[in-house]
Parts: structure tokens; C-alpha cells; sequence
């Protein structure tokens, strides 16, 4: 599958990061966005979203403060109708290694093929068109704020991946369904973090 292609699906993303770290022993975040599709915000904000849900590189520390950055620039950019995304170069050249991305990829290969079997296109006028593209990124950006705070509170940031990744998959898919879940999922999201800082 080419790199201008659109991705569809998880496993469609997974095999493209895999193949994109064969034969390096990193792999930097603008090989990975390159091969995903960086002008596509669906794309990335469902990779995003993976990194921070994986186990091996999401509980990183820094990881999810690093990830919260790109969502950031990339839903602000969004908003203001930019039509290329500009990352600066230090978070570009940010690199994982090989084998811990190989790995991460195997253990997320089942579940992702689960999801993929039950996301199809539906209820689209929820999240395809520009006011819910914008309400996406506005969920983003909130999400986004609150994930250096959840590098303090256990399993919130794998929490917050996975609405990244509920948002970027709904985006691809043409999901709505996917999209209501993802928005509860940040409910809850905003929910834990308030009661871990000030329960």
C-alpha cells in the first residue's frame, strides 16, 4: 500500500509502522508520519493515540507529555484550517527503538483486528464535515492538556490513548458511533484526572 494512500484501518497503520522500522534500529517519528500519511489528521491522532495506549512505549515517562505535544500542534493547526501540519524538527527526529515498537505492534495485533471487525461507517453526519472534524480537535486539544498531569496518575494516560485513538480510528472510518464513544471515554478521562488531583 502506498504511503499517499489512506489508511483504513488499525492493522493498516500497524503494518505500515512495521514496515517502516524494517532494517533501522530506530525509528523516528517523521519516518513513521511520513509512511502513515502526515497530512491526514485522522491517521495521526489514531498513531498517537496507539503509542500512548501500547504497553512497552506508552508507560514510558515522557511519552505521553511528548505525544500530548503533537496532538496539540496538529488540532491547533487543524483549527485554524492550516492546509499542511508543521511538526518542528526535535520532535521529528524523536526516535523508539525497533524492537520495542516490533513488539508493542505484536501485542496490540489481536485486539486491533477485534476493533477492526466491529468499526464501520456509520451515522457519518457525526463525524464527517467541518464543525465535527473542529469538535474533534477541540476534544483533542482538552485531552491533550490534561496528559502531562496523567503521567502522575496510574493507567489515566493509556486511558487518554485510547480516546486518541478512538478519535483518529472514527476520523478514518467515518464512524460516529466510534466518535459518541470516544467523547465518554474523555468524560471519563477528565473524570479520573480531576478525582487523582483533587479526590
Amino acid at each position: 500500500m502506498d504511503a499517499k494512500t489512506e489508511v483504513e484501518n488499525l492493522e493498516q497503520v500497524m503494518d505500515r509502522v512495521v514496515k517502516t522500522a524494517e532494517g533501522h534500529n530506530a525509528v523516528t517519528l517523521d519516518l513513521i508520519l511520513s509512511a502513515i500519511g502526515q497530512r491526514s489528521y485522522g491517521p495521526v491522532l489514531l498513531l498517537v493515540g496507539l503509542i500512548v495506549l501500547a504497553p512497552l512505549i506508552g508507560d514510558i515517562p515522557g511519552v505521553p507529555t511528548l505525544c500530548a505535544i503533537i496532538v496539540l500542534l496538529f488540532s491547533v493547526q487543524l483549527m485554524l484550517q492550516r492546509e499542511h501540519f508543521w511538526l518542528p524538527n526535535w520532535l521529528l527526529n524523536r526516535s523508539v527503538k525497533t524492537s520495542s515498537l516490533i513488539k508493542a505492534v505484536k501485542l496490540s495485533r489481536k485486539p486491533a483486528r477485534f476493533v477492526d471487525r466491529l468499526v464501520k461507517p456509520r451515522l457519518i453526519f457525526l463525524i464527517r464535515g467541518f464543525i465535527p472534524t473542529r469538535c474533534v480537535a477541540l476534544c483533542s486539544i482538552f485531552i491533550a492538556l490534561m496528559m502531562p498531569l496523567m503521567e502522575f496518575i496510574p493507567f489515566s494516560a493509556n486511558l487518554a490513548g485510547g480516546v486518541l485513538t478512538c478519535f483518529g480510528l472514527a476520523l478514518i472510518a467515518r464512524d460516529g458511533v466510534l466518535a459518541v464513544l470516544a467523547f465518554s471515554l474523555m468524560l471519563a478521562s477528565a473524570s479520573l484526572v480531576f478525582y487523582g488531583i483533587w479526590g
